[in-house]
């Protein structure tokens, strides 16, 4: 779920964007491409780097006939047998991002790179079935508080995934921490996240003041940060906030291309307002639970307007996540009930617990 952020006003250096099977050129050797998306979040950016004699591909879409056509009035502008796609970088597992990563690493005939993390958990994802997810995400939900008539939409979801990606490559070239990917003599440094993802890969230039932020820091909206049932003791919040912190010590005219909306500069900025924006939900989350509440009752407050059969997902996730947190540092108690559903309460001197 994105929501709206605390007041903070990027600077777009540029006007408009690119239209789908356009691209636009941002950075000297950096293109700028932009998809569609058929959900309420519309649209994703990639990119394409200049790669001395090729190009090297950061992200890639969802798997549609769209999108491939897409990609194809691309490469008939800009790539040839003199200039080719020479590498796929994928920054994380979800469908906008690596959804036609396998098609287009096997149309060109290059490697997919990316973390391991990623790269499993895409194949993974791929791979699952009614009788191997649903034991895991129906405990789940029904613990969250899901109703009977919601609790009919959890198995359905289970093939959502695997038909928005194309199976990913067999192989692949794994990234970490501080690797540097060599990309026509420029070094673009790896800066690892989670709490969105599992290990999230940004990418950072310093020669060209340029970060290609994926999906952790966007200009106006914040990344859906979910509990997950597949690690339901998680505290992926505190993991996202953290992850934060590594881009503290870029400089803040850095020309930040985020995965969402436009390119922008104000990095420090954001970064302040996302932080707030989260500390303003952990309170709402912490009054929703002055008494007993379930997950449910938590989402309810966090997102008062009416949310459809697909956003509820992503609504009950980020709501647990904030509670999450809070139990971590002791200000919210968790206890099982009678019908198997947990109840959040507020510790009465929470104020001053951890």
């Amino acid at each position: 779920m994105y929501k709206p952020a605390m007041t903070f006003k990027p600077d777009y250096p540029f006007d408009g964007e690119p239209a789908p099977g356009e691209t636009r050129e941002v950075a000297p050797g950096v293109w700028w491409l932009r998809m569609p998306l058929p959900f309420k979040l519309n649209h994703i950016n990639l990119w394409m780097l200049e790669d001395g004699d090729g190009w090297t591909l950061v992200d890639t879409g969802i798997k549609s006939d769209e999108i491939k056509a897409c990609w194809e009035t691309i490469e008939q502008k800009h790539v040839s047998a003199e200039k080719p796609v020479k590498r796929v970088i994928v920054t994380h597992f979800h469908p906008d991002h690596i959804g036609l990563a396998g098609w287009l690493c096997d149309r060109h005939g290059v490697e997919l790179t990316t973390t391991q993390a990623e790269w499993t958990t895409a194949r993974l994802n791929c791979l699952e079935t009614e009788d191997t997810k649903a034991p895991q995400m129906l405990p789940f939900f029904k613990k969250a508080g899901f109703d009977a008539e919601q609790m009919d939409l959890v198995v359905p979801r289970v093939a959502h995934y695997a038909s928005l990606v194309t199976m990913p490559p067999h192989s692949f070239h794994r990234i970490k921490e501080d690797d540097v990917v060599d990309v026509d003599g420029h070094g673009w440094r790896v800066i690892i996240t989670e709490g969105h993802a599992v290990k999230h890969a940004c990418l950072y230039c310093e020669d060209k003041g340029v970060l290609i932020s994926g999906d952790q820091i966007l200009p106006r909206i914040t990344p859906n940060v979910s509990l997950q049932p597949h690690e339901p003791d998680e505290d992926p919040l505190t993991l996202f906030l953290d992850s934060l912190e590594k881009f503290r010590d870029l400089p803040a005219d850095t020309l930040v291309l985020p995965s969402h909306d436009w390119p922008f500069r104000g990095l420090l900025e954001r970064l302040d307002s996302i932080n707030g924006h989260h500390d303003e939900r952990l309170d709402v989350t912490l009054t929703a639970c002055a008494e007993p509440a379930t997950g449910v009752d938590v989402l309810n407050k966090l997102f008062t307007r009416k949310l459809d059969n697909h956003q509820i997902f992503f609504a009950i996730g980020e709501a647990l996540a904030h509670v999450h947190r809070l139990m971590f540092q002791g200000r919210i108690t968790r206890t099982l009930n009678a019908d198997g559903v947990y109840l959040y309460e507020a510790v009465k001197d929470a104020e001053h617990a951890a």
